[in-house]
């Protein structure tokens, strides 16, 4: 079984409105996961530095995929952080077409249950970019990864049935629950979707006190395993 988690940590600025990345650390040490998807992982000006560094990232005792030269810790301020067992390779930054920059960053890491696509990304507010910027993802994945993929993400789509179309085919996609505003959580805006190769066991999201401080979103989680009898993709040379 493999967890994974998706957060938009919004910089590291809380409810507060403090800057503190140890605080969101602290967070993602207590999920116990084995990947974390982050958006909003970078701040906004100047070369884009992390929200989130070095000694922040040891804390959380994962390790960040390396994404980019430079102070940056994501793509588009998408970041992932991965156990320090578990290889990531091949990462690839997507550029996503819309009315404002968005992009998304592919890697494949290797886990007990196979070669897993994970796909992190943060999605636009229009819903008709939405639509363009999902299927330039799934083109970016390619047919032959789609079954091994899971997609995390703030897919921006507050309507639970409407405007993630292009995923529904390949997808099982998943709302763990409101993840937003933190506050009064009344939107499931942060998505989890996982390819026909694997199965979601359970899903939730984490409302603690520390959690609900940290951000304006709230981190969603699940659960996940290898689909019974699935043939793993072939690995990339």
């Amino acid at each position: 079984m493999i967890r994974v988690v998706s957060w938009n940590i919004r910089k590291a600025v809380g409810l507060d409105w403090r800057r503190d990345p140890f605080r969101v650390a602290r967070v993602v040490a207590a999920l116990g996961a084995d990947i974390v998807a982050l958006q909003e992982a970078d701040k906004r000006l100047g070369r884009r530095p992390a929200a989130l560094p070095p000694e922040a990232v040891a804390e959380t005792g994962l390790v960040p995929v390396a994404v980019a030269d430079g102070p940056s810790l994501g793509w588009h301020g998408n970041a992932v952080l991965v156990r320090p067992d578990w290889p990531a390779r091949h990462t690839h930054r997507v550029d996503l077409p819309g009315i404002e920059p968005r992009g998304a960053l592919l890697t494949e890491i290797a886990t007990p249950g196979g070669p897993l696509t994970l796909a992190a990304t943060h999605l636009g507010l229009d819903r008709f970019s939405r639509q363009r910027q999902l299927r330039a993802l799934l083109n970016a994945i390619g047919p032959g990864r789609l079954a091994d993929a899971i997609i995390l993400g703030d897919l921006n789509e507050w309507s639970p049935a409407r405007g993630l179309g292009p995923l529904v085919r390949d997808f099982d996609v998943r709302a763990p629950g409101p993840s937003f505003h933190a506050a009064r959580p009344v939107a499931p805006l942060d998505r989890i979707a996982v390819g026909r190769g694997w199965e979601v066991l359970d899903q939730g999201v984490i409302d603690g006190a520390v959690a609900a401080r940290a951000s304006d979103h709230l981190p969603v989680w699940a659960r996940v395993a290898p689909v019974t009898g699935r043939t793993p993709p072939p690995r990339s040379p």
